[in-house]
């Protein structure tokens, strides 16, 4: 990098366990280029939240008029849902106007589409501002500042983070299932975590996407529950209104012996019997040490040979 990106380290959702992941990630950052601070409010601890809900909305606010190059999360969890009817979304607009880039990934799930549904997240066609907007990807505690992973987390999620904040990050390529050779699909790329995007459904920060590209991810959830939330998603008319449905990372979750053969292929198996749209697997997306990084709320297509899978922007 030529010169030093500003990133400020921020917590609007939940706790953070150890103050050592969070200095870990600035150092690591720093190493990475980045011209580091920690937000003053970052480490503070209420019950489950990294602080009173009004000391993490005021965080928020707060960073977006400091308007970082990068405004990266700590960590997600839960705690954002408690600030949607509050957060001054024209705000972030501003700050992602002038430039910053809102990085994190889980909850923070719920300030994307938030951002999204109230027109605060930032350009929608290619080539304006590449770098600015909301970008589910990594945040400071797991995917930096890990103690017991060398530089703090994994090589790949941080070079395609670097890329992405700095403008150059243009397309993320995944190996995906048999049948979906010569799918190509335009529109407008949301998602993140299921269960945030299950919650938010009915609210007035529920983005009415149609024609788009969704993805998404979930951890700790068995896949009758996966299964359940997208059946939802589909009745209600959600899957129906997109040109594709991309699937990332489900993980850790427990399997039960009354499954008896029923398996998250099973579920996506289902899903794709009863929805006509293109549901595919395989995105390196979600709780698991390897991510990349992709726009929320940009136009992107989706462009599949064989079984190579591209989403460019």
């Amino acid at each position: 990098m030529s010169q030093c990106p500003s990133l400020i380290i921020h917590s609007p959702a939940g706790v953070v366990a150890q103050a050592a992941s969070v200095r870990k990630a600035a150092k690591r950052l720093k190493a990475l280029g980045f011209d580091v601070s920690v937000d003053a409010s970052a480490l503070k601890k209420h019950q489950r939240f990294a602080g009173e809900d009004a000391e993490r909305l005021q965080a928020i606010h707060r960073v977006a008029d400091a308007v970082p190059q990068v405004a990266l999360a700590t960590r997600g969890g839960y705690g954002l849902s408690r600030l949607l009817d509050q957060i001054e979304w024209p705000k972030l607009a501003r700050s992602i106007e002038q430039g910053t880039a809102w990085v994190g990934y889980s909850d923070v799930t719920a300030l994307q589409l938030g951002a999204m549904a109230h027109g605060a997240a930032g350009p929608l066609k290619p080539g304006e501002n590449v770098s600015a907007g909301f970008w589910a990807g990594p945040m400071a505690c797991g995917d930096f500042g890990h103690a017991d992973l060398a530089e703090g987390g994994d090589d790949v999620t941080q070079a395609c983070f670097v890329e992405a904040v700095t403008g150059d990050l243009e397309a993320v390529g995944f190996r995906t299932e048999l049948g979906f050779d010569g799918v190509e699909v335009t529109g407008r790329l949301w998602g993140g975590n299921l269960a945030v995007v299950q919650a938010l459904l009915g609210t007035p920060h529920f983005p009415k996407v149609k024609g788009g590209i969704l993805f998404l991810e979930d951890v700790n959830e068995h896949p009758y529950r996966i299964e359940r939330a997208l059946l939802q998603l589909h009745q209600a008319g959600v899957l129906g209104a997109q040109k594709a449905v991309v699937l990332g990372a489900f993980t850790e979750y427990r399997k039960s012996p009354l499954d008896r053969g029923y398996t998250l292929k099973s579920a996506i198996a289902h899903l794709r019997s009863v929805c006509p749209v293109p549901i595919l697997t395989g995105l390196p997306f979600g709780h698991v040490p390897t991510k990349v990084c992709v726009p929320v709320g940009r136009q992107a297509t989706l462009s599949v040979q064989g079984r190579d899978a591209f989403l460019l922007w």
